[in-house]
């Protein structure tokens, strides 16, 4: 009975963690175009079959929602290994973030805390409220 009762809550919490929206794919190319439009740019790079990767995209989603003028980019390195190379990407997830001349200003491997990310952008963007 108890194996019954864990593994419906073990299938339970995966379903709700399977519905919860991602940060959508942003192909390469459009992110480097977007680079020059914005004080710096905010790239997650991973893959949507890595877990990490998954709690950095619903992360990152959230953050977008309540800051859409945030330039936040996921590149998935599956599909897109070029960008991988062009990013010198190790492991992932990584983030970076792209001054408005395409010079890297920041690397983050691993799953990187909420408030750090609002950090970030408050000091490079020099926002004063979030």
């Amino acid at each position: 009975m108890k194996t019954i009762v864990l593994l419906m809550g073990i299938l339970f919490s995966i379903s709700l963690n399977a519905e919860e929206a991602m940060l959508q794919e942003t192909p390469f190319t459009e992110v480097l175009s977007q680079v020059t439009k914005h004080k710096m740019t905010f790239i997650e790079v991973g893959s949507d079959s890595c877990h990490s990767c998954q709690i950095m995209g619903r992360k990152l989603y959230k953050i977008k929602q309540q800051h859409p003028e945030y330039p936040i980019y996921f590149v998935n390195v599956h599909k897109e290994r070029n960008a991988a190379y062009r990013l010198r990407v190790q492991m992932i997830p990584t983030q970076i973030i792209l001054d408005n001349k395409g010079y890297e200003i920041y690397r983050h491997v691993g799953i990187l805390p909420t408030k750090e990310i609002h950090t970030l952008f408050q000091q490079k963007l020099k926002i004063d409220k979030i």
